[in-house]
């Protein structure tokens, strides 16, 4: 699933292409892209229509355009969702959801999701420590390239948990943004193993883990964010390039950057986790 560069990648061109444009009409084509909106297509597509988009906000790894009526389109991308601003008359994607028509007759948003697993939903905006937030979205933590974003206190969440590090890493209420992809990333960096506890994580090593997670991050976001299929592009349908420089995830039995040794994929939460055996040695019960 897209992870926060690759979000943020979407969330610019969003901000450049729709922000401060009033909304015509919504079409809703297929009516699994707004389940997550309990009152129904009618009710979307009317609340829509009329009101301006103010601007396209992220935290972590969740989108939402905020409207000028005082709600959000909260956008879900799931593991194929894309944001995709196409000249009107262009012929439809095949896996085309939602359309988006704008007043001043220009180029028109569209929601595509070949899997479906994503969607559009309606939100109200709440104030949460000095920002405003969807609502269903209020309990999710800041992200490194948030300006509020506190490292020490990031670390001091991480370490209130008993568990694997990896595993809170990956929990967005302590840190958000952060998935499997830049995890296994910037622990490689850190020269840390996925299952570390927590409770042994020193204040350095988790320093460095945060640092790394934000540095990897910030890589990726200027390369466009990772692409290893045509499902993970910009609003303009182009992929990102970072899954040239990953180091550990996705490079089983590739050598290790640093020492040679082949890296190691271990079965993580229904999911792969990738790591060096030499450099990330895995801690003794």
């Amino acid at each position: 699933m897209p992870e926060l560069p690759e979000v943020e990648v979407v969330r610019l061109g969003l901000q450049a292409h729709v922000a401060g444009r009033e909304i015509a009409k919504v079409e809703v084509l297929h009516e699994r892209a707004i389940r997550r909106h309990v009152l129904g297509a009618d009710d979307f597509t009317g609340r829509l229509a009329g009101t301006t988009i103010n601007a396209a906000r992220r935290r972590g790894k969740y989108l939402w355009l905020e409207l000028s009526d005082g709600e959000a389109v909260l956008a879900h991308l799931g593991m194929s969702g894309q944001m995709l601003v196409q000249p009107e008359g262009a012929p439809d994607e095949k896996h085309l959801r939602v359309r988006v028509r704008f007043a001043d007759e220009g180029p028109e948003l569209r929601f595509v999701d070949q899997r479906t697993f994503g969607g559009l939903a309606l939100s109200d905006l709440v104030e949460v420590d000095g920002d405003s937030l969807p609502s269903t979205i209020a309990h999710i933590a800041r992200d490194p390239m948030d300006p509020k974003f506190d490292p020490e206190a990031a670390l001091r969440a991480l370490r209130s948990r008993r568990t694997e590090v990896k595993r809170a890493l990956l929990d967005q209420t302590l840190i958000s943004g952060v998935g499997n992809i830049y995890a296994d990333e910037a622990l490689w960096r850190s020269k840390l193993h996925w299952a570390r506890s927590t409770t042994r994580l020193t204040n350095p090593q988790g320093r460095t883990l945060i640092s790394a997670a934000t540095d990897v991050m910030n890589e990726a976001l200027v390369v466009g964010g990772t692409s290893f299929d045509a499902l993970y592009v910009n609003v303009n349908g182009e992929s990102g390039y970072f899954d040239r420089s990953l180091d550990a995830y996705g490079q089983e039995g590739l050598p290790c950057g640093r020492c040679g040794t082949p890296i190691r994929r271990d079965p993580f939460m229904n999911r792969s986790s990738f790591s060096c055996p030499k450099c990330q040695p895995r801690p003794r019960p």
